[in-house]
C-alpha cells in the first residue's frame, strides 16, 4: 500500500489550517488517514508548524513519500535532515550521538534564524507604522496651513459687517403729532334772491 505524507485541509474559508498526515495515496485529500503527524498554519508570518519529528522519520524510513509541499515543510522543520542522519547511522557512517549532536546544532541555528526573522518583521512593522503616522501628520499640517489664509480672508471680509452690527443704532423719536383742531363746518347762509319786479301791465 503506497503511503503519502501530505496536507489535509481544515479551517474556514479564506483561513486554511492543515494537518500533516500519513495517508493511503488512493484515499481522498480530506478522507481517512493512517496517522496525524502534525499541523501547519500559514495564517501567521512566519507560519506555525508543529510536527512529530521522530514519528515522521519512522514513516519516511518505512517508505512513505512526502508530497512537494509536505517535503518543503518537513525540510523547514529538520525532518528530512533527521531522516538523512538516521540513514547514516544505519549504514554505520555516524553514531547516534554524533547524529543527534548534528541535528541539535542545526535546530539551534534554525531557531536563531527564525527569531531574527521575527525581530526583523517587528522592526519593519514598527517602521511602517511610524512612516504612516509621519505622513498623516505632515498631511494634517499642510491642510491646516492651507486653511489659515482662507480663514483670515473670511474674517477680514466679515469685519465691516461685525463693526456695523456692533454700532448702536440710535432711533430718533418722532415728534408727537398734535391733534388737529376740530373743523367747524360753517353752513353758508342763504343769500336772498332778488325778486323780479312785477310788471304792472294787465
Amino acid at each position: 500500500m503506497p503511503v503519502k505524507i501530505r496536507l489535509q485541509r481544515h479551517g474556514k474559508k479564506g483561513k486554511p489550517f492543515y494537518w500533516i498526515v500519513a495517508a493511503d495515496a488512493r484515499s481522498k485529500r480530506d478522507g481517512k488517514y493512517l496517522e496525524k503527524l502534525g499541523t501547519y498554519n500559514p495564517n501567521f508570518n512566519p507560519a506555525k508548524i508543529e510536527i512529530d519529528v521522530d514519528g515522521t522519520v519512522k514513516w519516511l524510513q518505512n517508505g512513505a513519500q512526502p508530497t512537494d509541499t509536505a517535503k518543503s515543510i518537513l525540510s523547514y522543520r529538520g525532518v528530512m535532515l533527521k531522516n538523512h542522519l538516521v540513514g547514516g547511522v544505519r549504514k554505520g557512517a555516524l553514531t547516534e550521538e554524533q547524529a543527534e549532536a548534528k541535528f541539535q546544532a542545526w535546530l539551534e541555528e534554525k531557531i536563531s534564524k527564525v527569531d531574527a526573522k521575527k525581530s526583523d518583521l517587528e522592526k519593519a512593522k514598527d517602521a511602517e507604522a511610524t512612516r504612516i503616522f509621519e505622513a498623516e501628520k505632515a498631511t494634517n499640517e499642510a491642510r491646516i496651513a492651507a486653511a489659515v489664509p482662507v480663514v483670515e480672508e473670511v474674517v477680514e471680509e466679515a469685519a465691516p459687517i461685525i463693526e456695523v452690527a456692533n454700532e448702536e443704532v440710535v432711533v430718533e423719536e418722532a415728534a408727537p403729532v398734535e391733534e388737529a383742531a376740530p373743523v367747524e363746518v360753517v353752513a353758508e347762509e342763504a343769500t336772498p334772491t332778488e325778486e323780479a319786479p312785477a310788471s304792472d301791465d294787465k
